[in-house]
């Protein structure tokens, strides 16, 4: 008889992680807050499915009152709810996060050059996360130097793993 495997629920995840790797080329990103959504039904089962467009997106932040808002990503339509039932796709969605978190983005906002931008998207026991950014926009000649550091390590780990042979 065979033995069981002994699945751990911490380890074992069927959900996505949707990421915006557009945004760390674009931007210098100088902290993060993870923040909870607002969404419907068929809009939770879409994210669960993948169906989620980070790229274009940005979030807003208002001081008085306090609250985070999320704009220009695009969530398909889940198919199977049929036509009646379906959501906006680029609607914008409410975030939720502490007041005092809030405060604290809007006042580092004030700065020249700061936005903030969705990172990723991911579940934690069941509810979609958004990861947000505090981040700053790079040049073109930031942007070069990156890619130049990231050909050289990427030359140097080659060397490295012939010389093991």
């Amino acid at each position: 008889m065979a033995a069981k495997k002994n699945k751990s629920k911490a380890g074992a995840t069927n959900e996505p992680t949707i990421e915006n790797r557009k945004a760390r080329h674009d931007y210098h990103v100088l902290d993060t807050l993870e923040c909870g959504m607002k969404l419907t039904g068929t809009e939770i089962k879409s994210v669960r499915a993948g169906q989620v467009s980070l790229a274009e997106g940005y979030v807003r932040a208002t001081e008085d009152p306090p609250s985070l808002r999320l704009h220009n990503v695009h969530i398909n339509e889940y198919a199977p709810a049929g036509t009646a039932n379906q959501h906006e796709p680029t609607r914008t969605r409410t975030l939720l996060a502490n007041r005092r978190e809030i405060r604290k983005l809007v006042m580092s906002l004030r700065e020249q050059g700061m936005t903030l931008v969705p990172l990723k998207v991911y579940f934690v026991r069941g509810r979609a996360k958004l990861l947000i950014g505090l981040a700053r926009g790079k040049g073109h000649a930031d942007k070069r130097r990156d890619i130049a550091k990231k050909t050289a390590q990427r030359e140097m780990d080659r060397a490295m793993s012939k010389a093991r042979r």
